[in-house]
């Protein structure tokens, strides 16, 4: 069984490496192409950004299955042995959360150079070492008391009742949309500096323009994130009365009004459709599946293991093979997630106009250097959104893409 569970991992990890060297070849060639959507230099850096990110998840995949077969092959029994704690729960809590923390530390290192690296040398990053350091050690000790009650909520159920599996599955879809709801406020409290939008001819366009929608929101804000990053973004957090709008203020700096609401109508298309609740649907389907198979394991696998079938390393063995599910879950998920993209794309066309959200995503895609093509296997695998050409020409753009576009002579980095 366990043979079949190696195998199983190993595919995946072979499926991903595949997929990201094609997407590596793809860029490699296409970006010395005829430049879409941005100048030839523009273009030309977009496509090496997009090369060095992928060049380190190859990385970070390569780490990941190492970790999967040391904690398959033995560590996980290690670590079960190495806390000597009377009390049931807390010993599942210890082993468990040390688990989740061994392998953040592990991986630290790419977050470091994704930002301090990559990030830096293509003019996204703006945060100090300092702040790195603060945003990781809120994260982990917010991982450490919401984590900490979940196991223990779990341990509870998995030892109480022969349906855990369906028991916890509910708990946990529950916290899901407890999340969903809470989130901006999370984000607020730990991380970014929220304050109301001041600009009052904007906020009257955009409450308006929520008007319209049916949109009930708690208000419309501006995040400080440019002492982060550089990219433009925004998003529309929390369910029920909760909602609220958050507007990255590098957006505000480099959108005209006209766009910022075009864009905003796009996100309300969103609403509109009920995309968030469909959302949420599908991860508790995943969710459903992925319980229902660990609620039917046979004992013989972690007999196989060295360990006994217990709260913690049933829980241990969930986040273990969740990356696998996630990943075949996600062709399923990214087609409709892409669908919707163009039915929130016609809404912001309607609510802001289609020239003014044309111009928005032509800006988008040049100021977060996000190069605008990519290999079929990638987008299938991978992507939640379209691809932009597609985007731009279904709200009525002349945008001319080579016909050859898969492959020319490779290029220099420079």
């Amino acid at each position: 069984m366990i043979s079949t569970l190696i195998g199983v991992y190993t595919l995946y990890i072979l499926i991903r490496l595949y997929v990201s060297v094609m997407q590596i070849g793809y860029i490699n060639h296409i970006k010395c192409k005829n430049a879409i959507l941005m100048n030839a230099k523009e273009y030309l850096s977009a496509g090496n950004y997009a090369v060095a990110k992928e060049k380190l998840a190859i990385k970070e995949v390569l780490v990941e299955y190492a970790l999967f077969l040391v904690w398959i092959g033995g560590a996980i029994a290690f670590l079960d042995n190495a806390f000597m704690v009377q009390n049931v729960m807390t010993h599942t809590i210890m082993v468990v959360m040390g688990m989740i923390f061994i392998n953040a530390l592990i991986m630290l290192p790419f977050g470091w150079i994704a930002k301090f690296k990559i990030d830096a040398e293509y003019g996204f990053n703006r945060s100090t070492a300092a702040q790195f350091v603060k945003d990781t050690l809120i994260g982990m000790l917010l991982t450490l008391a919401v984590g900490s009650l979940i196991v223990y909520i779990v341990a509870m159920i998995i030892t109480s009742s022969q349906l855990w599996w369906l028991w916890s599955f509910t708990f946990i879809f529950v916290v899901v949309i407890a999340l969903n709801m809470f989130f901006p406020t999370i984000r607020a409290l730990f991380f970014d500096k929220v304050t109301p939008l001041e600009n009052p001819e904007l906020r009257t366009q955009i409450e308006e323009l929520m008007t319209k929608t049916g949109f009930v929101s708690s208000g419309v804000f501006i995040s400080d994130a440019s002492k982060r990053d550089a990219r433009l973004n925004a998003y529309f957090g929390g369910l029920g009365k909760s909602k609220r709008v958050v507007l990255f203020d590098t957006l505000i700096q480099k959108l005209t009004p006209s766009e910022l609401i075009a864009v905003l109508g796009h996100e309300l298309g969103h609403f509109a459709h009920g995309d968030l609740y469909k959302n949420i649907v599908m991860v508790g389907a995943m969710l459903f599946g992925m319980f229902a198979l660990f609620g039917n394991l046979p004992e013989t696998l972690y007999m196989e293991m060295g360990v006994a079938q217990s709260p913690q390393m049933i829980m241990i063995l969930f986040l273990l093979l969740l990356p696998v599910v996630s990943f075949v879950m996600m062709p399923l998920m990214g087609l409709v997630s892409r669908h919707n993209e163009y039915e929130a794309d016609r809404s912001g066309a309607e609510l802001g106009g289609a020239e003014h959200l044309v111009n928005a995503l032509k800006k988008l895609v040049s100021e977060n250097k996000s190069f605008p093509l990519s290999h079929p296997l990638y987008r299938f695998f991978h992507t939640t959104h379209p691809p932009v050409v597609d985007r731009l020409r279904a709200l009525g753009a002349d945008i001319h893409v080579d016909a050859d576009e898969g492959y020319s002579d490779p290029c220099p980095n420079d």
